[in-house]
């Protein structure tokens, strides 16, 4: 299978990695071609991928930012042949999928939106690895959702990457999850971790601060996009956690044990409930 990759950071990388490891031709597009020319170099990347050799392309993995794929896509769309599947790697599904979608029936090739939930606190090339997904879900969101045939070609094509589960969906709910699972954490975990106190934790902390802090190290020009982007969905899941924090910060204030531990014991249940 010859699969091309546009995009060669941490997702990417890995991508073209898990792929080169299993046998694969891979082309790979970076807007840093001194990445592309490493990969190369190392031996995981075959070729650059270009507008002469994408139609040869079985896969077309869009692994960069949402704007960057829209972008590529919008510019690229017109060479890719219509024996492609080509599968967005993006953290929104909303707009990218839209022009995905529309594209894809204008020129005959098959999209289909994806979001594998994996990843490390690091970003770029560098950190990059064949095993990143090994395990992990992914999350489909296909023009048509009772196309089995299609969902089946997805998991065939995806298989040299490990994924363990398959979740399908739609976009905009994919977004108003993806708003509470994975954006909050990392807002919340950002703005945490700009207390005064974070400088003198070391002797204080433990695994409850390295946890909750691991996510404050992030990319900001990628989750700046990836959190406008979504801005509607997001917003609801902050206003709900910033409500719910002036609760316990009454109770505290107030020294109101009753209600302090009530809403200690919800959070427990919440919890509880979230692992059955």
């Amino acid at each position: 299978m010859k699969v091309g990759i546009v995009g060669l950071g941490l997702i990417g990388g890995s991508a073209a990695k898990a792929y080169k490891a299993a046998g694969h031709e891979v082309y790979a597009y970076d807007i840093e071609s001194r990445i592309t020319g490493f990969a190369c170099l190392e031996g995981t990347v075959d070729a650059e991928l270009t507008a002469v050799n994408i139609v040869e392309c079985d896969l077309l993995l869009l692994t960069a930012t949402p704007k960057a794929v829209m972008g590529y896509i919008k510019d690229n769309a017109c060479h890719v042949s219509a024996k492609t599947l080509v599968i967005d790697f993006c953290g929104t599904k909303k707009g990218v999928c839209a022009v995905g979608f529309e594209l894809a029936l204008k020129y005959g090739f098959t999209y289909v939106g994806g979001h594998p939930m994996a990843g490390l606190q690091f970003s770029g090339y560098k950190y990059s690895k064949e095993t990143l997904y090994n395990g992990a879900s992914f999350i489909l969101v296909p023009p048509v959702h009772d196309d089995i045939a299609l969902l089946d070609r997805v998991k065939q094509a995806l298989l040299p990457l490990g994924f363990k589960k398959f979740v399908v969906t739609t976009a905009d709910f994919h977004d108003s999850m993806i708003a509470y699972t994975s954006q909050m954490c990392h807002v919340v975990s950002n703005a945490f971790i700009k207390s005064p106190s974070a400088k003198f934790h070391k002797g204080y902390s433990a695994g409850s601060f390295r946890d909750f802090t691991r996510v404050s190290r992030l990319n900001e020009d990628m989750w700046c996009e990836l959190f406008l982007e979504n801005k509607e969905h997001l917003l609801k899941e902050l206003d709900l956690l910033i409500n719910s924090l002036h609760e316990y910060r009454e109770a505290i204030a107030t020294d109101n044990a009753e209600l302090l531990r009530g809403l200690l014991r919800d959070g427990r249940i919440a919890k509880e409930e979230t692992e059955k």
